[in-house]
């Protein structure tokens, strides 16, 4: 297929944007960098940055826990010493003013102005040449100031630091409660600046995206490149895969309509392509590489949102054939839906998702929604199901690893039902009600399709420029009418 930006040049909408080429891999790096942040705190409300603390059993880990330990030992050492050694006591005081400075707003005139005087550096080091220097005195200042900038949460963190002696443990405590403080400092912000980059982020995102369209890197180039960067590159043509993740949506499309409409011809629109080609990634082959390049950023959180429907899809059509056969008076009594949903998850969790481990870990699934059947009836008193009903269940949901399952069927259409009238009627509109087939677990896919519909929305309010040329070849070949209708 040809490169889709040569054949849109001609065609493409005001708003899509035409920059200059990135100079360097570096700098197409940090692109792709900046947009997969921006698009991460748009799209994931609780994001938030942290402390970064590499893992303890790795080279990263020992090496930085050596270097650390050798440095406090060092200062130890030093401080020890008669008479002793503030050289890296100093330093370590003039690193603990810069950062104190950082959190400071400009609102605090008075307490850097204090600041600037207490923690003079010249008087200090004057200080240490007459052997006059008080160390606790300071760390007690810094402590004080810390107290009053830091976030009510690290209120306990700080005053413990008033009841430490040695002076070493609490340079070393400092520094690390001020690095949580820099944290909170940067998320505060974040939180603050959020609204105002939401206003923003459709067109940094387009922007951004197509920055790196128009420069793809050779082979060479991309093995000096972060993995994120020739993950979103991958591909020999710009847009391909996303024409033909459209296209297949186009046919699957044009064939229901079809079956839905007596017409020869059925009107196919762009909203229901896209509706329709959103959906399939939640079904997307992990083994299939075509990903469309619009959608990568998001892969990942599609990606569990469709193993987290697979999941509900299960549970709810266990729930279903044990209700068939247990009746309303056992599947009502307190708690029994809990534990058997408890017990899917447990039994289910990671083989969900391939079918040869699902079907080996079902049988073992029927014999606990038995035993919790059992154990349901004998606490009211009742007997337990008959030995026909009980084997029936256990056969029934031993045969869910397979696709073509009624139960399953019926569950997993009425569940991607909702999920389309969801991305059909809009944010602003609200979802609708959940399938009454999937009973308890109504709120959680009421919550799966509030997180599916904003990413959808994101991505259509960013790259409608992107589809609309391919959409437009794909549903109006040369020399039919366009019904002029926008994919975002």
């Amino acid at each position: 297929m040809p490169n889709q930006r040569d054949e849109a040049a001609d065609d493409s909408p005001p708003d899509r944007p035409c920059l200059e080429k990135l100079d360097s891999p570096t700098e197409l790096e940090t692109c792709v960098s900046n947009l997969n942040l921006a698009h991460e705190i748009v799209l994931n409300r609780d994001f938030c940055f942290k402390p970064r603390r590499p893992p303890t059993d790795s080279l990263e880990g020992r090496v930085t826990a050596i270097v650390h330990r050798a440095f406090w030992d060092s200062l130890q050492q030093q401080l020890s010493s008669d008479p002793p050694n503030y050289c890296h006591a100093v330093t370590l005081l003039q690193e603990v003013k810069t950062i104190l400075r950082s959190l400071l707003l400009p609102s605090h005139v008075r307490l850097r102005a204090q600041l600037d005087e207490v923690l003079d550096m010249e008087l200090i080091q004057q200080q240490v040449d007459h052997g006059a220097l008080d160390l606790h005195r300071l760390a007690g200042y810094v402590t004080d100031t810390m107290a009053s900038l830091c976030a009510p949460v690290r209120d306990p963190e700080v005053r413990a630091l008033r009841g430490l002696g040695d002076p070493v443990e609490l340079l070393r405590e400092i520094f690390r409660v001020l690095v949580l403080m820099k944290t909170d400092m940067v998320n505060f912000t974040l939180q603050s600046l959020r609204p105002h980059l939401l206003q923003q982020a459709v067109q940094y995102e387009r922007v951004k995206f197509q920055q790196i369209l128009d420069q793809q890197p050779g082979e060479e180039e991309c093995l000096s490149l972060h993995p994120a960067a020739v993950r979103l590159m991958d591909g020999e043509a710009s847009l391909d895969h996303t024409a033909a993740w459209l296209q297949v949506a186009v046919a699957e499309e044009a064939a229901a309509a079809g079956a839905r409409s007596e017409s020869s011809c059925p009107d196919v629109s762009a909203t229901a392509v896209l509706d329709r080609a959103f959906m399939r990634l939640l079904r997307w082959d992990p083994q299939d590489r075509k990903y469309p390049e619009t959608v990568l950023l998001d892969r990942d959180r599609l990606d569990a949102l469709g193993r987290r429907l697979q999941m509900l899809v299960l549970e709810a059509s266990v729930l279903l054939l044990t209700r068939a056969q247990c009746g309303d008076a056992v599947f009502s009594l307190p708690g029994f839906v809990g534990r058997l949903r408890r017990s899917v998850s447990a039994l289910l969790e990671g083989s969900h998702t391939r079918e040869a481990d699902l079907k080996e870990a079902l049988p073992g699934l029927g014999e606990t929604a038995l035993q919790l059947l059992t154990e349901a009836a004998s606490e009211r008193g009742g007997a337990a199901p008959p030995r026909e009903s009980r084997s029936l269940l256990s056969g029934q949901i031993s045969e869910l690893w397979k696709h073509d399952h009624p139960v399953r069927t019926l569950v997993g259409e009425r569940a991607r039902g909702f999920l389309r009238a969801t991305l059909q009627g809009g944010l602003a509109k609200g979802s609708p009600e959940p399938p009454a087939a999937l009973g308890p677990l109504g709120a959680e896919l009421a919550e799966l399709g509030a997180a599916f519909g904003r990413i959808v929305h994101f991505n259509r309010s960013v790259f409608g420029p992107f589809y609309a040329p391919v959409l437009r070849k794909l549903l109006f070949p040369p020399g039919e009418a366009e019904t002029g209708e926008d994919p975002r």
